[in-house]
Formats: C-alpha cells, sequence, structure tokens
C-alpha cells in the first residue's frame, strides 16, 4: 500500500471504487463513474488507478486486524482464471496475452489471474494472495504459486490443507507442501505414475482398481498418498491425492475426508464466476500495468465486502445485493407511466 505522507485530497477514494464496482459490475470504467457522481472527474478516478499501490497482503491485514479471518486450520484453495478481453489491444495493453481458457476450449486473448482462496473455519472464504501473469518475468504458475504459498507463511497463515487441481500438481509444489508439514488433495491427471510399494514398478493411476475409501500409494517423485476416484455417469473418472502429515490420520482417510475438502475446493470456482459478474474482475478500460493491479485488488476487495456482509447475514448470498440495489427502482419503472401512445 502506497505510504501518505500528507492528508490526501484526492476525489476518488478505495472505498468509493470498490462501492461503484458492486453497484455497477457491467460498468464501462472511469468515464460512468464519474456520470454517476457528477462530483468526481474521470481525471481523477484515473489517477487513483494509476497512484495506488496496493499489494495482495493489504487484503488479510485488513481481515485480521478486524479479527474476521482465523489463521490457523483453515483449508487454501489454488486456482487460475482467465480474464476475457477479446476487444482489447494486445500490443497497447499491459499483461494482456493468449491463456488456455477450459471454457471456450482453446486460448483466449485476456489476463491469467492466479489467486490464492482461504476457508477460515469460522466459515469465512476470502481471496488471501493473488498473481496477475506477466511474460516479462519469466515465471511459471508453479514458481507464481510457490512465491505466494511463501508470503502466506510468512504473514502467519497455517492451514491444515492445501487444494488444487491437476494444473497446479507438479511434483516440485508438493514437495513444498511436504516440507511445511500441510496436507494437500490435488487432482492428478491419469497417467500420473504410482506404485503400491516401494520396491513394486511405478503404474499409470488410471490402471489401478480404487475403492470409494480410497487406496495407498506412492505417487512417483513425491511419496505416500492417498489416491481417490470421482465417477461420473458416463463412467469416466477424475483421479485426486490425498497427503496428511500423520501417517495414522492418512491411513484412516475415507471417503468422507475427500468430499469435505473436494467440496471446499469448490469455492475457488464459485469465487472467481462471482467476482466476474458481481465485483468487474475483468471490466476495465485502462492499459497501464498499475491502473490494472489496483482495478484487480479493487474487485477483489469488493467481493470480501460481500462475503463479509453474507458472512454476518446481512445478505443471504453473494447476488443478493444487486437485487436489492434495482428492485425499487425496477418498481418505479414499471408503474411510472403507460408506454407511448397509451393512456391506461
Amino acid at each position: 500500500m502506497r505510504i501518505l505522507t500528507k492528508p490526501s485530497t484526492a476525489h476518488c477514494t478505495l472505498n468509493l471504487y470498490v462501492r461503484y464496482l458492486l453497484a455497477q459490475p457491467q460498468g464501462s470504467g472511469c468515464c460512468e463513474l464519474a456520470e454517476l457522481l457528477k462530483t468526481v472527474s474521470h481525471d481523477s478516478v484515473n489517477r487513483f488507478l494509476c497512484r495506488e499501490r496496493y499489494e495482495p497482503k493489504d487484503l488479510l491485514d485488513e481481515l485480521v486486524s478486524q479479527g474476521w479471518i482465523d489463521l490457523v486450520g483453515g483449508v487454501v484453495s489454488v486456482d487460475d482464471t482467465v480474464l476475457e478481453k477479446p476487444y482489447a489491444q494486445r500490443k497497447a495493453t499491459a499483461l494482456l496475452g493468449y491463456f488456455w481458457s477450459s471454457k471456450a476450449a482453446q486460448p483466449v486473448l485476456g489476463l491469467s489471474l492466479v489467486t490464492l482462496y482461504y476457508t477460515s473455519l469460522n466459515g469465512l472464504r476470502v481471496p488471501i494472495n493473488y498473481r496477475l501473469y506477466d511474460k516479462a518475468e519469466g515465471k511459471t504458475k508453479n514458481q507464481y504459486f510457490q512465491e505466494m504459498w511463501q508470503e502466506v507463511r510468512q504473514w502467519g497463515l497455517r492451514p491444515r490443507a492445501v487444494t488444487s487441481d491437476t494444473w497446479d500438481a507438479a511434483k516440485a509444489n508438493l514437495n513444498v507442501l511436504k516440507d511445511d508439514q500441510t496436507g494437500f488433495l490435488v487432482g492428478v491427471a491419469k497417467n500420473r505414475l504410482v506404485r503400491l510399494t516401494p520396491h513394486q514398478a511405478y503404474q499409470r493411476v488410471d490402471t489401478l482398481a480404487i475403492p470409494d475409501s480410497g487406496r495407498l500409494v506412492y505417487l512417483k517423485g513425491v511419496g505416500r498418498v492417498k489416491v481417490f476416484c470421482q465417477r461420473f455417469k458416463n463412467e469416466s473418472c477424475r483421479y485426486y491425492a490425498l497427503y496428511l502429515p500423520d501417517p495414522e490420520a492418512l491411513e484412516a482417510a475415507a471417503a468422507d475426508d475427500f468430499e469435505q475438502l473436494h467440496t471446499q475446493h469448490w469455492g475457488i470456482e464459485c469465487f472467481h464466476r462471482a467476482g466476474k459478474q458481481l465485483c468487474a474482475l475483468k471490466r476495465f478500460r485502462v492499459r497501464l500495468k498499475e491502473a490494472i493491479h489496483t482495478h484487480i485488488f479493487c474487485a477483489l476487495r469488493a467481493f470480501v465486502e460481500l462475503e463479509l456482509q453474507v458472512w454476518h447475514q446481512q445478505l443471504g448470498n453473494w447476488y443478493e445485493l444487486q437485487r436489492h440495489l434495482y428492485q425499487a427502482v425496477a418498481r418505479q419503472f414499471i408503474r411510472q407511466s403507460p408506454l407511448m401512445g397509451r393512456t391506461a
């Protein structure tokens, strides 16, 4: 966060911009905010986005200082999403590139956002760290994850487990978690190599007979884990590897333990969808790297505000705020006057 040396006279602030994103998640940027408020110019909004230097730690610091989050015993989920910008000018906009989209089943033009999403023991679910992929840094997404993981550890976070899909289940990532005595549940590709005992030959995980209660195996390059198979109606399977630091707990782990962690991991998918739909995560009209970073931080802070209101039972769900904002306006418009050319 930018350190102020004297009282700020800025017209556009974090609070104002975040509330704008919540009120107008499909808005069109600085000009629309200026048009709505009348008292703030679009230049003031643009200066705010280019000037501020918010960091991921600012999100967690606010949650910790208010006592809203338990740093010990929760579950961290890691995943990435593409913020599609199909009509943006690639050479003119920072951080823009082609990234694989599971939704489109092909590379799409946009930004790649990697997020650590935390489910606290008290039920609060919030993003706590993130990275925007920057090709100029020459890092992989696995390196981004390891950086973010070490950062949240330094900030005092001690989760009981980390969850991810197959894209983040690299051997290096899993060994980092093992070294930190942290459990994990990760998706594994069907051709991942395992063996039943330390002296047997390795075989593909999809050649194993895996009961609903899971099966203990040795994952190549990682060590002893329990694999589970999620079966679908078309008889296909998706494979997962569970690791717990306590060997006895790993042996005793059953389908219920797998389902609990798997359900918690689904929360990051819901977060990415809600961030795009309700918090304008991908709706920005700026091109500079600093301005894009500020907008992404504000969008994530907007999601935290939604989650806090749900957690404090002021809202029933994330989508309720939008309905509340526009119900009165829609009701007034419907009742206001008859259609053109009609008298009743």
